[in-house]
């Protein structure tokens, strides 16, 4: 371990890439453990209660071995179980944290007066074993019972309460009642475990809206004023395509579990660096530790790893490892509104050529990828408060959850196997042929704390530049001495996809998701759809020079 701390330690003091620029100030690099807790596994038999409840004391054990404070967050089976209330009620005098993990059992249904509908005890499939099943006045009871007994247990309400997802009426009555410091919901994802969240805040964290706990609030008044953070920590580079042309989604993340990533050092190094001299903007964060199901068996050669890696970068300034209640708190207290953040990776673990930009705002979320030369705007969703969620008011009755928001570029879901869909840059030529605009030796740059823009120089002259602001973002070229440099943004999407465009016009573009109406504005250049026989959808044309697109959808 000594050794992975000193290599660790050599890595994070070498000159990093210097593809980005930074402003002065120096952002928080955050890093939560969240280990969450359950009394019971139904799907494997060999997964007794004891082996979960080991598991956690040998998490205590090795994150108190390194005095790097942890947060622990006990599901209503486990917070009754007499043996992890000794295990834990004097943890938060050692710095730790004891809050509530969302999922639903049956002896947290019983005691709130309901009747349990579920399989097992505990139940994953999301009409029981999550609150979005359960109509508002039981989710009442439920957080009621909850609250109830972890005072009697711990003496006070917890501050924290984390899920995979929790519906927004909850987590809006949790505040307003309880008075809860911060949240956390899962990754971006498509169908893994039949839940998908797909569009949101990526990573970081956000304020939701009181309609839709996964949408981003852009207004003080829409907002539920409890940080809801992303977990895992998810590959900014990989995670996105992984499984495309297939049913489902592979897991590349912190989770010690996983060979490909938590549990592969050169992976977590890489990862580690990427989130702490990468261009962030108002601040990096990370969960990482494991839920008690996986097993000690299986999470041990991965934490140990982790561990020692995350105190030396504590140790010399890289990181804080803080409890949720402690980011939620900070969060608060220094925004006001979901701030702009940003996550990149400049250099590609697998030295394939891919780098990637994520931005992040209350409006909208952006990536783009880069494959060598070839650059792809590959996501682009923008956020409404006023969308409400399927579960707001009524129980969901499938065993699958959806939360997504409203796309104007989605290059998974609109893509095939061999088809990514995605916004390009194209140069049009006098002939009416097109060719696709290289972007070589790009550099990212923070602008004013809340901005990103990535600029670059093609071979024959002509400078580029892309710019993020938190409503909208501009494409502008500066052709040098090719006054007549003629250039486009071209969406392209797989064929059979159904889009949600209603309307192409100029200047702006209706859509329709799930019965909501929102636009897509041009506010400088124009859009044209697509009306011959090649294969795209639509262009942005610039006007002199220049686009501008608004994802403000409130206009």
């Amino acid at each position: 371990m000594l050794r992975i701390a000193c290599y660790v330690f050599m890595i994070f003091i070498i000159v990093t890439d210097k593809s980005f620029s930074q402003t002065n100030e120096k952002p928080k690099h955050i890093v939560n453990i969240v280990n969450f807790i359950r009394e019971l596994e139904p799907r494997d038999s060999a997964i007794t209660e004891d082996v979960l409840y080991e598991t956690v004391v040998s998490q205590v054990n090795l994150f108190s071995h390194y005095h790097l404070p942890a947060t622990y967050l006990l599901q209503y089976d486990a917070l009754i179980d007499p043996k992890y209330q000794k295990l834990l009620k004097n943890r938060s005098s050692l710095g730790d944290e004891i809050g509530a993990w969302w999922e639903i059992t049956q002896p947290h249904v019983e005691a709130a007066g309901l009747k349990w509908r579920g399989r097992y005890p505990w139940d994953w499939h999301a009409d029981v074993g999550f609150s979005t099943g359960y109509t508002q006045e039981e989710r009442k009871l439920l957080v009621d019972v909850y609250m109830k007994k972890f005072k009697e247990v711990f003496g006070r309400y917890p501050t924290s309460v984390a899920s995979w997802f929790i519906d927004e009426y909850s987590l809006a009555y949790m505040y307003d009642k309880y008075h809860i410091i911060a949240s956390a919901n899962c990754k971006d994802q498509i169908g893994t475990d039949g839940y998908t969240l797909w569009g949101g805040y990526w990573n970081q964290a956000y304020y939701p809206s009181r309609l839709n706990a996964y949408m981003p609030a852009q207004t003080t008044e829409g907002q539920i004023d409890v940080p809801v953070f992303r977990m895992l920590g998810s590959d900014p580079i990989y995670q996105y395509e992984s499984g495309l042309g297939t049913n489902g989604q592979g897991v590349i993340t912190m989770e010690p579990v996983y060979g490909n990533a938590g549990s592969n050092q050169q992976w977590v190094n890489w990862f580690l660096q990427s989130l702490t001299d990468q261009p962030c903007l108002a601040f990096a964060y990370a969960q990482v530790g494991q839920e008690n199901s996986f097993t000690w068996k299986e999470m041990q050669r991965g934490l140990e790893m982790q561990a020692p890696i995350f105190d030396s970068l504590r140790k010399i300034g890289k990181i804080n490892v803080e409890t949720l209640s402690a980011s939620g708190k900070w969060f608060k207290e220094k925004f006001k509104v979901t701030p702009a953040t940003s996550v990149a990776a400049m250099k590609d673990y697998k030295d394939e050529g891919n780098k990637t930009v994520w931005y992040n705002s209350r409006f909208f979320r952006a990536n783009i990828i880069w494959k060598n030369d070839s650059m792809n705007i590959r996501d682009i969703h923008l956020f409404n408060e006023k969308l409400q969620s399927a579960y707001f008011d009524k129980p969901g009755t499938s065993d699958k959850c959806v939360y997504e928001t409203l796309p104007f570029v989605d290059g998974h879901e609109w893509s095939k196997k061999y088809n990514i869909a995605g916004l390009r840059l194209i140069q049009i030529l006098e002939d009416g042929a097109k060719k696709e605009i290289i972007c070589k030796n790009f550099s990212v740059h923070e602008v004013e704390g809340n901005q990103l823009s990535i600029k670059w120089q093609l071979p024959s002259g002509e400078k580029f530049t892309i710019h993020f602001f938190e409503d909208r973002f501009e494409v502008s070229c500066d052709p040098a001495k090719n006054k007549n440099f003629n250039w486009a943004l071209e969406l392209n999407a797989a064929s059979g996809i159904e889009l949600p465009f209603t309307n192409i016009n100029a200047n702006n573009i209706e859509a329709m998701r799930d019965g909501f109406a929102y636009k897509v504005m041009c506010k400088q250049g124009h859009f044209e759809k697509n009306v011959g026989n090649e294969n795209y959808v639509l262009r942005i044309f610039p006007d002199k020079q220049k686009l501008l697109v608004s994802c403000n959808t409130r206009e």
